[in-house]
């Protein structure tokens, strides 16, 4: 009988996409392929504590959301005598791999890392980097792809030099607003025309996103968007459609069906309320409703901007569509999409010929082979 590869699902996290986090994973538990999975549940707080949960009440409770269980044992990575990455409990005096010690805690072994987390410390390449630290497998895209992907501003500056088309926009710092806020106000009308969208550049989800149709309403915007991030974005809105475009690893590169995202009017744009809160929020069209040279076109972007960010794994790419012109303008790649019920990511694939266990399947069996192929490279540790 074939050993059960046993997959930490991570999720939570000490960021503003924290419940967002509770949803995706509550339907990555419940799709993974039980016959050749084992599925370990692990929490992270808002307060950065890291839990190992059980998992039979969560599957007995089926819910949207994921707990994080208040007496769950604290945990921490860590390499045990025999060399497998572990989850152990932290108890005081123990030692990694000690746990044929009468009074150790209990060590857990595990193969990969499935992070199911949003936003910063969560997709910017800082747990990524963790993992990497630890050496263990681990879904999706590595330090790199994940920092400059989550880097709006950085992110665009990329797709541009790759040729992919960017609207025109901004990028403020805090320091340099606080430093003379009235000039820095005074300066956004004369590069960018209403209306313009203020956006955190290190969020997702739509948080801390405002659309402003009048100059009067930007100080409002950028404070509220400074609250989250120490760069933003001031974009030029555009009448524009809004398409996506989900990506999976492969030889070929698998690029599915593009979707068109319809807001519903009463929220002006996709916000996270729409997004998240009101079951009505929008309607999509998948397959997009575009001509057939359209619909290769914006395929064609988004396997060209997985290849640019040199992402692993999976990643969303979403565009504006411009309805005067017909261009695809770049918006962001999100190289750890959504995974809720709703969610557009698993949509697309599915529409496109992988239903969601499939896909879970196949993003671990990377994540494993992606991990085998570092490990076969030639290290030369010695001092």
């Amino acid at each position: 009988m074939t050993k059960k590869i046993r997959v930490a699902v991570l999720y939570g996290g000490r960021s503003g996409e924290h419940e967002v986090s509770l949803k995706s994973a509550a339907s990555v538990v419940r799709h993974l392929d039980r016959a050749r999975f084992e599925v370990v549940p692990v929490s992270i707080d808002k307060s950065g504590l890291w839990q190992l949960n059980d998992l039979r009440p969560i599957e007995q409770a089926d819910g949207e959301s994921l707990t994080i269980q208040r007496d769950a044992p604290e945990v921490r990575l860590a390499r045990t005598t025999d060399g497998q990455v572990a989850l152990m409990r932290i108890a005081d005096g123990a030692a990694p791999g000690a746990r044929e010690s009468p009074g150790a805690p209990e060590v857990q072994a595990i193969d990969v890392v499935f992070p199911v987390m949003h936003g910063p410390l969560c997709e910017d390449g800082t747990i990524q980097g963790l993992l990497e630290l630890a050496d263990v497998a681990y879904v999706g895209s590595g330090v790199l792809a994940s920092a400059l992907s989550m880097d709006k501003d950085i992110a665009k500056r990329l797709a541009g030099l790759a040729g992919i088309p960017v609207a025109p926009y901004r990028a403020l710092t805090q320091t340099a607003y606080e430093r003379a806020p009235d000039a820095v106000l005074a300066s956004i009308p004369e590069t960018l025309n209403l209306p313009v969208f203020v956006k955190p550049c290190n969020m997702g989800s739509s948080v801390g996103v405002h659309k402003v149709k009048a100059w009067a309403g930007l100080r409002a915007a950028l404070e509220d968007a400074f609250r989250y991030d120490v760069k933003v974005l001031v974009e030029q809105g555009i009448d524009a459609r809004e398409i996506e475009v989900a990506v999976l690893e492969g030889e070929p590169t698998f690029v599915s069906l593009a979707s068109e995202l319809n807001p519903n009017p009463q929220h002006d744009f996709y916000s996270y309320e729409a997004k998240y809160l009101d079951p009505a929020g929008a309607t999509v069209d998948l397959p997009a409703k575009l001509e057939p040279d359209r619909m290769e076109r914006v395929r064609a972007l988004a396997a060209e901007a997985f290849g640019t960010f040199e992402c692993s794994g999976f990643a969303r790419v979403d565009f504006f569509l411009d309805r005067q012109s017909g261009t695809f303008f770049f918006n962001e790649i999100n190289t750890l999409p959504g995974f809720t019920a709703i969610s557009m990511y698993p949509k697309m694939m599915d529409a496109s010929g992988v239903p969601y266990p499939a896909l879970l399947s196949r993003l671990v069996d990377l994540a494993v082979e992606r991990h085998r192929k570092r490990h076969a490279l030639a290290r030369d540790y010695a001092a």
